[in-house]
């Protein structure tokens, strides 16, 4: 086997790696495949069948050490954008009937909700600023 072959056959398990990257979603697979071709670029330059082989390892294993542990961290976090009633905690509302523990009504997000105050000893009269400290069922729970 010449070298032009070398190179070609590097490539050629450069898309079978590819293959199992996409039917799997593994990207283990997508580093294997950037390792094969790095060996072929190697092979290409003329270097030996130890060189390409030390060249797939290298880069196969330098890019699993690196880029999986990032991607793994970005994975874990949690999204930027809050939607539902996550994007609620938090957020400001105004008393439209008086809010105590057992219950009345806030404007939230421009819509009307049932709400009952945290502290079920405290009321809220109407007009008065609120925070929204978490949401049971249709109701807001309020300070």
């Amino acid at each position: 086997m010449n070298d032009i072959d070398a190179w070609v056959w590097w490539l050629v398990g450069a898309a079978a790696l590819g293959i199992p990257l996409v039917v799997t979603a593994m990207p283990e697979f997508g580093m294997l495949a950037a390792g094969a071709v790095s060996a072929a670029a190697v092979a290409g330059l003329g270097f030996g069948a130890v060189i390409q082989v030390l060249t797939f390892v290298v880069v196969s294993v330098a890019l699993i050490a690196v880029v999986r542990p990032i991607a793994a961290r970005h994975g874990r976090q949690r999204p930027q954008l809050v939607t539902g009633i996550d994007a609620l905690k938090g957020r400001q509302a105004v008393v439209l009937e008086r809010v105590d523990g057992a219950g009345g009504r806030i404007k939230l997000a421009g819509e009307v909700w049932s709400a009952r105050s945290l502290d079920t000893g405290r009321a809220y009269e109407v007009g008065q600023e609120v925070d929204v400290v978490d949401i049971e069922g249709a109701t807001a729970i309020v300070i």
